[in-house]
């Protein structure tokens, strides 16, 4: 059986046919990616998508969507479209369809996706608990957050959740003054302003104030590159700042979800980063719990190494919705 995976993000939409059989296994086509920026809505999009596949696509669709994705009307949380549930299959031409949270997507992955599929961060070098509950996580646009239970008997439950949204705990001086920074903007300041791609810009501007270093505004995207690549220190010192802060955040998940079967970070800024994170004070802000310090030290922290787990993970949500055998 084939349908149209989708996951749809703040700054991206990725579209791929997926196929999947009736064991369950998933594959899916070299994905085609648009921005969304470049598009008015979601339908132009599709129909963009659909113009690439030749005209025809299967009337089946899963849609992984960064926000909430209950009501009437889903709107999303770092783009402007707004998807109506209840037109999807006249406006898309689809008999059945799924709309799931794109990290609840991504957690799906977490639960079909093989052990290959996974590095160690950090804790315990041992696969993730076959049973028990995972938190999930990643940067991105935003920070996704979601959890995973695993039942004995092989099966699973995924929940969405909006944790990127809890407030941001500072930990020392440096965090305070990032925090200063972000509460000139915004009154309440959640973890998603320190720990998603864009946040590295005034994890940065904070460094080079306290450093007394004028420097000019400008995009992410380069602060990272040069924090990345060694070419400028300050930008690799906040890169690893942003390092602790995730780690702070994941741990800070996993207690609140009772994640101690382990914790997976997924998204591809987290990939881009993996070699940083290893080296970084993310596993000791991990673990940074006070009287729980042992018990966050025995949880194995994994990062998902699959190509496209939200769009493998909308698959295989259609896949859990619709009756078919994930065994």
């Amino acid at each position: 059986m084939d349908l149209v995976s989708v996951d749809i993000g703040g700054t991206h939409a990725r579209f791929s046919i997926a196929s999947i059989l009736a064991d369950g296994s998933i594959s899916l086509s070299d994905p085609e990616t648009i921005h969304t920026e470049d598009h008015a809505s979601f339908q132009t999009a599709w129909e963009d998508f659909r113009e690439r596949m030749g005209g025809n696509l299967p009337p089946r669709v899963s849609m992984a969507i960064a926000g909430p994705v209950g009501g009437e009307v889903i709107r999303f949380t770092n783009n402007p479209w707004i998807i109506r549930p209840a037109l999807v299959q006249e406006k898309l031409g689809s008999e059945k369809y799924t709309i799931v949270n794109d990290f609840e997507a991504v957690a799906h992955a977490v639960a079909r996706v093989g052990q290959d599929e996974f590095i160690h961060l950090s804790g315990p070098d041992k696969p993730l608990s076959p049973t028990g509950r995972l938190s999930v996580l990643g940067p991105g646009t935003g920070l996704g957050v979601a959890h995973l239970y695993r039942e004995p008997d092989g099966t699973y439950r995924v929940s969405a959740t909006e944790g990127g949204h809890i407030d941001f705990a500072p930990l020392d001086q440096i965090d305070d003054a990032i925090l200063a920074r972000l509460r000139k903007r915004h009154n309440r300041v959640s973890v998603e302003r320190v720990v998603a791609g864009p946040a590295i810009s005034d994890i940065y501007q904070t460094l080079a104030v306290m450093e007394g270093k004028p420097v000019a505004e400008e995009d992410d995207i380069a602060i990272w590159t040069r924090g990345q690549d060694g070419s400028d220190s300050l930008a690799a010192a906040a890169v690893d700042r942003f390092c602790m802060a995730l780690g702070s955040v994941a741990g800070d998940i996993a207690l609140a979800q009772g994640g101690f079967g382990g914790v997976v970070i997924a998204g591809g800024l987290g990939y881009r980063i993996r070699e940083t994170l290893v080296k970084s004070g993310f596993a000791e802000r991990f673990k940074a719990k006070g009287r729980f310090q042992e018990l966050m030290a025995s949880i194995p922290v994994k990062l998902i190494v699959h190509p496209q787990p939200g769009l493998f993970g909308a698959a295989a949500a259609y896949a859990s919705e619709h009756g078919i055998s994930d065994s």
